[in-house]
């Protein structure tokens, strides 16, 4: 399938959102949180929203973090860089994706999330975004990766590209709509 219209204007007529999503993986699991409330709320999820005016992304991932499961992360390993296009949104959303390693602090439910350890072959894809199901395999190899995801009617997913990549955020989206 063609990469669909929408995509194409909204990638090469706007700048997108940033956001980020933090992703705790320490001694074979995953930190997940069960979103309570607001966009994407019953879904499993790494911990992440929008960077804020004057916030550098990695500071707005230790935010998020710290913000919505009580912990702080050690370290910051940027692994991917999602763009994701929605039919019934006007921008664009580019999201950075980190995996933590370690952290302090005792992970604890927020008014948005609740934490949940997994185990990485356990992930309930049925109850995370559907494009989950592509770039968590690669995120778990090891492998750093970008691509691009298409949604209509918020949560369906249409289309997409998704590509390993030695630096993620270095290749710009609007080339992934034509690999």
């Amino acid at each position: 399938m063609a990469c669909p219209s929408f995509v194409r204007e909204l990638l090469h007529s706007t700048k997108p959102k940033l956001f980020t999503l933090a992703i705790v993986e320490k001694n074979g699991r995953l930190l997940l949180g069960l979103k309570k409330t607001g966009f994407g709320s019953g879904y499993y999820n790494g911990f992440g929203g929008k960077v804020e005016p004057g916030e550098t992304i990695a500071q707005a991932a230790h935010r998020e973090l710290q913000e919505e499961a009580g912990i702080t992360a050690t370290s910051l390993q940027h692994r991917g860089v999602l763009t994701f296009a929605f039919d019934d949104q006007q921008l664009p959303w580019e999201v950075h994706v980190y995996r933590v390693p370690d952290y302090t602090g005792e992970p604890c439910e927020s008014q948005e999330m609740a934490p949940v350890w997994m185990h990485p072959q356990e992930l309930p894809y049925d109850k995370m975004w559907a494009d989950d199901r592509w770039w968590y395999p690669v995120f778990l190899r090891g492998a750093s990766f970008q691509g691009v995801f298409a949604f209509t009617n918020t949560t369906q997913l249409v289309w997409h590209n998704l590509q390993e990549v030695e630096e993620p955020g270095k290749l710009p989206a609007t080339e992934l709509l034509t690999i």
